[in-house]
């Protein structure tokens, strides 16, 4: 199993970004897969996550209606569509999955088994 993340990079506050998680060792129609951050001094914490097999998604509060998780079967590739960025957004942005999770909200909620490297966004003010 790996995860290789990209698209991270310096935007202005209200501006957008989208992150691009390429899996390979395995196909995402049935674990979840999604997205976490971990900000200079803070904890790593959930941002979204979504279930491969029936796309419910799960968003953390502090984006929703901001960002968007999607996914490219052909690609076997994970989105994250970020919106309207704020400061406080500022983090390294790491995609994860454990195939033993199939939910969404479980994988967002728990600590995945399977991380990629992070990608760094920076949103200044």
């Amino acid at each position: 199993v790996q995860l290789q993340a990209s698209g991270g990079g310096l935007v202005q506050a209200g501006g957008s970004l989208t992150l691009s998680c390429a899996a390979s060792g395995f196909t995402l129609d049935r674990p979840a897969i999604g997205w976490f951050r971990e900000a200079p001094g803070k904890e790593r914490e959930a941002v979204s996550c979504l279930s491969t097999w029936n796309d419910i998604t799960y968003y953390a509060d502090f984006v929703k209606g901001r960002f968007t998780i999607s996914r490219d079967k052909a690609k076997n590739t994970v989105y994250l569509q970020m919106n309207n960025l704020r400061p406080e957004d500022t983090a390294v942005y790491y995609c994860a999955t454990d195939l033993g999770h199939s939910s969404s909200y479980a994988l967002c909620n728990s600590r995945p088994t399977n991380w990629g490297k992070g990608t760094l966004v920076t949103v200044s003010s």
